[in-house]
């Protein structure tokens, strides 16, 4: 897919296409973001772009490598992934990759691979990997896709290029929800609550959704410092498993952004069928309130991330937002 089909990360592919003309990119790319950020996309557009031989930065699209690569089906390309009944990716599939990029390319200038995710690799199977990423044979192109680069080795992050992928904008997810075909209305319900994830929009149900979100809201309107029991009861209903909590806080998040934009003056916020709901979030506290209960919110999601647990999380967050000073 040409560069221009990517939306949201308009710096990192300024820098790849910069490399790419000057014949400079890296032998080792780590690619860190959310999963549905893009991550992959911009990947498999690099790689592209690499073998395409139209254009100096860009893939055609059209050319038969470019369509090859599009219906995944290019024999220079090898995706590295968990075998389906297994948890890590093993040290026997990174010797077999090992092998397979010390062969010749069949049709492109080189050899790509991709590992995703890479922080699966067991610790043997990283350790492998060490020299390929130094020196990969036949100058192929090696991309680690992460959602966290700190669950790497430091041996491995250090031979690799890290670029950061942030989420995306929810105005880039409605977008690419349309793209893919779903109603507007459908995409602009979805995106406040992907966290910036065009995969976790279009795994999300609608009618499930905003069945929760009545009820996350209708939960925050009634929390009361003076009533504990109103903490205690919300934390209650609303946590569930790790994935379950993550989506609430994604809602709140949402929520509270929302807010502090109102906050400001800016009548634009998401979501826009529930604006009763986020005035009163946004006057019933003062805006540097808000601002330190956003923050707040994000400390929680990334405590749950790193295994807190999730009832406990959303006690604590609950105490903090039911003070409404």
């Amino acid at each position: 897919m040409p560069f221009a089909d990517i939306l949201g990360h308009d710096r990192i592919i300024e820098v790849l296409r910069r490399s790419l003309r000057s014949g400079k990119t890296a032998h080792s790319y780590l690619f860190e973001g959310i999963s549905g950020c893009g991550r992959k996309k911009t990947a498999l557009a690099l790689i592209q772009a690499l073998f395409c031989p139209a254009l100096p930065d860009d893939a055609c699209g059209v050319c038969p490598s470019c369509r090859k690569i599009e219906g995944g089906n290019h024999p220079d390309i090898h995706l590295i992934a968990p075998l389906p009944d297994k948890r890590d990716i093993s040290i026997e599939q990174l010797r077999e990759l090992q092998h397979d990029l010390s062969l010749r390319p069949y049709e492109a200038p080189r050899k790509a691979c991709m590992i995703d995710p890479a922080e699966r690799m067991s610790v043997s199977a990283a350790n492998s990997l060490l020299k390929t990423l130094e020196e990969p044979p036949g100058n192929a192109l090696i991309i680690l896709l992460t959602e966290n680069a700190g669950m790497l080795l430091s041996t491995v992050r250090s031979r690799c290029q890290l670029i950061r992928f942030a989420p995306l904008s929810p105005e880039h997810v409605v977008s690419l929800l349309e793209r893919s075909g779903m109603a507007p209305e459908t995409a602009a319900l979805v995106a406040p609550m992907s966290g910036g994830s065009v995969r976790k929009a279009l795994e999300l149900d609608n009618e499930s959704l905003t069945v929760r979100r009545e009820a996350v809201l209708s939960r925050m309107g009634q929390l009361n410092i003076n009533r504990i029991a109103t903490v205690f009861d919300a934390a209650e209903e609303l946590s569930g498993n790790r994935d379950a909590t993550l989506e609430l806080l994604d809602m709140l998040l949402s929520f509270f952004r929302d807010a502090v934009h109102l906050g400001t003056g800016s009548g634009d916020i998401v979501n826009r069928s529930a604006r009763g709901a986020i005035e009163s979030i946004a006057t019933r506290r003062s805006f540097p309130r808000n601002l330190e209960l956003l923050e707040r919110i994000y400390e929680t999601r990334r405590a749950v991330q790193r295994n807190a647990n999730p009832k406990l999380a959303l006690d604590q967050l609950f105490m903090a937002l039911a003070d409404g000073r």
